[in-house]
């Protein structure tokens, strides 16, 4: 079994997608709602926003999201799910925290903490809030 997150953004989803590949790495597959059959009893969508998107990590995890039409309702962000990635290095751990708090907002400074890793949160210019832990090595 697999468990894979799926964000819901209010039209902005291409644009973070490419933040989280540019930052994570992965290979991207993007499905828009132009490519969806027509639908008369559906409400019109700007058919060059994201129906799907999967950005492929490695194995097997997956991050994906999608555009929310108006139509559906708003996209409300909150505090209630956050996204944790757990780099390879303490080099990489500050990376991916700087690319992704960059006009975002740090919630917990990237710092050494007493369960032997660096760990912060941050809140994504796109209202995603990110936990960042590098685990250091056990001898």
């Amino acid at each position: 079994m697999e468990i894979n997150p799926y964000l819901n953004f209010p039209g902005n989803c291409e644009e973070a997608f490419g933040l989280y590949q540019a930052t994570l790495g992965g290979n991207m597959e993007i499905s828009r709602f132009s490519e969806m059959p027509p639908d008369e009893n559906a409400p019109p969508v700007d058919g060059n926003k994201v129906m799907h998107v999967s950005l492929h990590l490695g194995d097997g995890q997956v991050l994906m999201g999608s555009d929310v039409p108006p139509h559906m309702g708003e996209v409300v962000f909150g505090n209630h799910a956050h996204l944790s990635v757990a780099p390879d290095s303490a080099e990489d751990a500050k990376r991916i925290f700087d690319a992704l708090s960059d006009n975002g907002q740090v919630v917990m400074p990237l710092q050494s903490m007493f369960w032997g890793a660096d760990f912060g949160v941050l809140i994504d210019r796109f209202g995603v809030t990110w936990m960042v832990n590098y685990t250091y090595p056990q001898d």
